[in-house]
């Protein structure tokens, strides 16, 4: 796409912010009592704003200009933060993180696709030269200490000789009977084609016979696979088929990547344009305008001192440097316009920022005339306008100090008074003694006199900065939850399916971590608890997080630190290294695996030597001190969360998210998806809708360990011939057990004796005698 229509869809969001902020404003003024009303505003809310999202991130990735971006920026950062403020709104209300919108997307006309959370470029673009020095740090370290090659390595069975000379033996009497096999078909062939002719040559041929034979065998042919055509036609018009070349990557997608790699390209030489624009500008600001800039102030400053001594008999006191100095003499605003200002001002942390945006654009871009400007380099008239504001901040502080100096004088001539001076030199004397006051004590730092450098390469070696499995969130495949509201009006509560699980992480890892504005001041998410059987993925989104968000990984499982830092001290020191480097070289996750065994209820004998519990008491004191400006996720992982004591579990984590085995629609795309991208051909002779079917109750790990046991290279080699079948798959089923319908309950009746999960039942419980009260009333 060109300039002029991510221009004209940066307009199209605008107006549709624009008139969403005018309801926001609307909707707070009203004050409502019935929830279900309430959550669909809110509900109506978010997805408009997802939609907004999901068109500024689009935009702010391709547009070339270097001040649209910076605004466009500010506004996005601001739609993240009210996005993360309106769910955790719905979360108070419903007493769920998982909620269902098929209503209301029907009412609007969106997909459910549409309510993906996209991931915003810039959280790797802009710092993809820090992210690529940091990996080839941590790919030097692990080489040094030889940690990569012990990853790599994987195990060898030796056998005895005896046994491998009898292998081999096998294996060579089985291709010399292959062989003879094949000699003994071409000499039958041979023999049979003798015969043949030998019969041919002593009948009679009938000319007409053979032609009518051989015309009646081709319009058989013909008309098979003429009506086989029409079929697949049928199939591809009815939407039942993919139409050809479905899978291949087109000429215009081709084309389409690397003209958004050349407006990569251009984006940056604006940039730098515009950065090398702000400091000439300025200078020569300075040089034609700053002489007639401190000239005017001087004016003014005067004009003031007189005004001031003909209302009221004696010269004025200037305004001290806390206070703003001249500028707040010449403020528009009265007490009263600043109080409206707060009034007006929503509960939102976002809204604001948002409006401001908004303002910004009407005021200065939404009629501007940019027919001048074609390849949408920076404009200087705008850096001119700002840099007059920055300039005159600059002169007036100067200006201030020579004519603080000037009303001594005036007021030493005229009134012969010293005392006033002095009282000024009091006041600023009383002000610094207040500050010092008020200081606290720091924090010790047990490693001051190391390096971040020395300290993240001992995390390294000692295998607690491990390297991040390079996944996307997007690689979590599932499908949505298409029943969700429908169950719940019934009473029945739905098991999330495996998109709201990753949306969810995208909402509460990835968001806040990309983005210091959002971590800043959105509603804080320090630690995330994910819980599910074996093989669903959770260990793939704590990397999917590290990956999207280019954050440090480090590992404090129960099994990885044991023996490492031993006794209190110890301990201390590698919570103190952790916390150092990772508030250094943030974002990070802090990942801890088997979570359960950090708050076993009973700590089983064979454990007891690597004592699990050693974070126990340590996790708590580690989250109060993370502060809004530390972006770190604290995040745990758990196939056994029944084993942990549930008060001190939950009080760790902030957010617990049940991950669920796959349901029926997950399963298709799982194995349709994974197939593909191990190399195998879908024909119609493999039933995808079988296989989902049959493996009810296994997870995606199941999934994928059974794909890449069936297609071997040379079963991928041999679909040409050979086409899959669903039956492949299944007899490699037969080895692996399940996940069942009784485990995924435990995990349902888990999460009812959690905090959010007793409140729930307890809102459900009031709501419906509340509602069977009002039925009797009607």
């Amino acid at each position: 796409m060109s300039n002029a229509m991510y221009n004209k869809i940066w307009h199209q969001t605008q107006e549709a912010l624009n008139s969403l902020l005018d309801k926001e404003s609307e909707t707070m003024m009203e004050s409502q009592r019935n929830p279900g009303f309430i959550f669909q505003m809110l509900a109506t809310f978010y997805i408009k704003y997802v939609q907004i999202f999901r068109n500024l991130e689009n935009v702010y990735d391709q547009i070339v200009h270097p001040q649209k971006r910076l605004l466009i920026r500010k506004i996005l950062d601001g739609v993240m933060g009210r996005i993360l403020e309106l769910k955790n709104e719905m979360v108070e209300l419903e007493l769920t993180e998982f909620h269902y919108f098929d209503d209301i997307l029907q009412d609007l006309k969106l997909a459910p696709q549409q309510l993906d959370i996209p991931i915003p470029k810039y959280f790797l673009k802009e710092k993809l030269e820090v992210i690529k020095g940091r990996e080839k740090i941590l790919a030097q370290i692990l080489a040094d200490t030889g940690l990569d090659m012990a990853e790599k390595k994987y195990s060898v069975k030796s056998i005895p000789l005896e046994e491998a000379v009898k292998l081999i033996q096998i294996a060579e009497r089985a291709r010399q009977g292959r062989l003879r096999a094949m000699f003994m078909k071409q000499i039958f062939l041979q023999e049979y084609r003798a015969k043949q002719a030998k019969f041919l040559s002593e009948k009679v041929v009938d000319l007409e016979a053979a032609a009518l034979q051989i015309q009646k065998v081709w319009r058989g042919f013909h008309q098979h696979k003429k009506t086989e055509k029409l079929r697949q036609e049928e199939m591809i018009f009815l939407g039942m088929n993919p139409p050809p070349l479905f899978n291949e990557v087109s000429a215009t997608i081709i084309q389409a990547e690397k003209v958004t790699s050349l407006r990569n390209e251009v984006q940056m030489k604006h940039e730098e344009k515009y950065r090398e624009a702000l400091v000439t500008i300025k200078d020569d600001l300075k040089l034609i305008e700053g002489p007639d800039i401190k000239e005017n102030l001087q004016d003014q400053i005067r004009h003031w001192f007189i005004e001031c001594r003909n209302l009221t008999g004696t010269f004025p006191d200037y305004p001290h440097v806390e206070e703003g100095g001249s500028a707040i003499i010449f403020s528009n605003k009265t007490p009263q316009q600043e109080e409206d200002e707060g009034w007006k001002m929503s509960p939102s942390v976002f809204l604001p920022t948002m409006e401001e945006g908004n303002n910004v654009y009407k005021d200065m871009w939404r009629n501007r005339d940019e027919s001048w400007n074609f390849p949408q380099d920076h404009d200087p008239e705008l850096i001119k306008q700002e840099k007059r504001k920055e300039l005159e901040s600059e002169i007036r502080i100067q200006v201030d100090e020579l004519m603080r100096q000037e009303l001594k004088n005036l007021k030493l001539a005229v009134n012969r008074e010293k005392e006033q001076p002095v009282k000024a030199g009091k006041k600023k004397g009383g002000k610094k003694k207040g500050k010092t006051g008020k200081k606290g004590k720091k924090d010790t730092d047990l490693t001051a006199d190391r390096t971040i450098e020395s300290l993240y390469k001992e995390l390294v070696e000692e295998g607690l900065l491990i390297r991040a499995l390079n996944v996307n969130l997007s690689d979590y495949i599932g499908e949505y939850s298409y029943l969700g509201t429908t169950l719940r009006r019934v009473s029945i509560e739905p098991m999330p399916s495996l998109l709201d699980v990753r949306q969810l992480i995208a909402l509460y890892g990835i968001l806040p971590l990309g983005s210091a504005t959002v971590h800043e001041n959105a509603p804080l998410v320090k630690s995330l608890l994910l819980a599910g059987p074996s093989g669903v993925g959770k260990k793939m989104l704590v990397h999917a997080i590290c990956t999207e968000t280019g954050a440090n990984l480090f590992d404090l499982s129960a099994a990885n630190i044991a023996g490492k830092y031993p006794g209190k001290d110890g301990l201390q020191m590698m919570l103190h290294m952790v916390s150092k480097v990772a508030r250094q070289l943030q974002p990070s996750v802090v990942w801890i695996g088997d979570t359960e065994k950090t708050f076993y209820k009973k700590v089983p004998s064979a454990e007891r030597m690597m004592e699990p519990k050693r974070l126990k008491k340590q996790l708590p004191k580690i989250l109060r001190l993370l502060k809004p400006d530390d972006r770190i996720l604290i995040v745990g992982t758990t196939q056994r969360p029944f084993d942990a004591e549930l008060q001190s579990f939950c009080k760790v984590y902030q957010k617990i998210i049940l991950v669920p085995r796959p349901d029926y629609a997950s399963r298709f795309v799982l194995w349709k998806q994974i197939i593909q991208r191990n190399g195998g051909i879908i024909t119609n002779a493999l039933n995808i809708s079988c296989l989902a079917k049959v493996t009810d109750g296994f997870t995606q790990g199941h999934i994928v360990q059974v794909v890449k046991g069936v297609l071997t290279d040379r079963r991928i080699h041999r679909q040409n011939y050979k086409p899959l079948v669903a039956a492949e798959f299944v007899a490699a089923l037969t080895r692996m057990s399940p996940v069942y319908q009784e485990e995924e309950e435990s995990f349902k009746d888990w999460y009812a004796k959690t905090p959010m999960g007793k409140k729930r039942a307890l809102a459900l419980t009031g709501g419906t005698t509340e509602k069977g009260k009002g039925e009797k009333k009607e």
